[in-house]
């Protein structure tokens, strides 16, 4: 029996993931709808509060945790949001948000349970976005970047026997493409200039939630890294993902010619 503790548990990744792990575990489930506690503690989950967005909220759910238990074997930070449009008028205010919700969030809750984690493991819900190819979902590209760097830099200086592992998914089928549509309505409403743009944005989100990678390949590769002994530090999982990163790694100016030339035959 392990001690496993898995952020955003009660919708898309985090959920599968859930369901997978609470079997045979003990697992302590983040939500931050009240409505889910029931469904939580339903499935034998130990469920805990926290608001992404809220320093204080974050500090009592890691106090919690450690009122408790005295050891985590594998933290989950699989919470998220999709901040999307154009970066010359997005409100600066909602890009702060973004990094707080998928960036700040993480390490802040990390560090606290930091004592609990020697000798286990930090798995990180990323993305392909990490890379750093896609136009009009910037904020969620740079944050994921972020929490990237952060985390592995995190693995290079720590003196703590715990292992950081960054999982980065292409096209998940989960409500967060729905979701992301409605949390970004005023953005998108607010682009005069670039309407062919956001409702291509919006059709391909409709498209990502129903067509994208079965949410079970991401559950199958993070129930092995959990159970490997020394997990390589990165993992992308699905061929889109695989693509993202090799075109990645051309240079800027080649990357940005493709991109535009993709966006110019698609949208039209």
């Amino acid at each position: 029996m392990k001690t496993i503790v898995i952020t955003g548990s009660t919708s898309g990744i985090g959920k599968a993931l859930l369901e997978h792990f609470v079997r045979g575990n003990t697992v302590f489930a983040g939500y931050r709808n009240e409505d889910y506690v029931k469904d939580l503690e339903k499935i034998g989950a130990i469920p805990f509060y926290m608001d992404m967005t809220d320093s204080s909220s974050i500090r009592q759910a890691a106090a919690f945790i450690k009122s408790k238990t005295n050891k985590i074997d594998t933290l989950i930070n699989a919470a998220g949001c999709v901040v999307a449009g154009v970066v010359e008028k997005l409100d600066v205010d909602r890009i702060r948000g973004q990094f707080e919700v998928n960036t700040f969030s993480h390490l802040d809750f990390s560090q606290r349970l930091l004592d609990l984690l020697d000798g286990g493991k930090i798995i990180n819900i990323s993305s392909m976005a990490g890379f750093g190819i896609f136009p009009f979902v910037a904020p969620y590209c740079a944050s994921k970047r972020a929490l990237d760097i952060l985390f592995n830099t995190m693995l290079l200086e720590t003196k703590r026997n715990i292992k950081i592992v960054s999982v980065k998914p292409g096209v998940i089928a989960t409500p967060l493409w729905e979701k992301s549509i409605r949390l970004n309505n005023v953005s998108i409403n607010d682009s005069a200039g670039f309407e062919r743009e956001m409702q291509y944005m919006i059709k391909n989100a409709e498209k990502n939630g129903a067509k994208g990678l079965d949410v079970s390949k991401v559950v199958k590769l993070i129930a092995e890294i959990d159970g490997m002994k020394n997990p390589k530090p990165s993992y992308t999982v699905g061929f889109d993902a695989k693509v993202a990163e090799i075109i990645s790694k051309l240079p800027q100016s080649v990357l940005n010619h493709l991109i535009k030339y993709g966006l110019s035959v698609k949208i039209k």
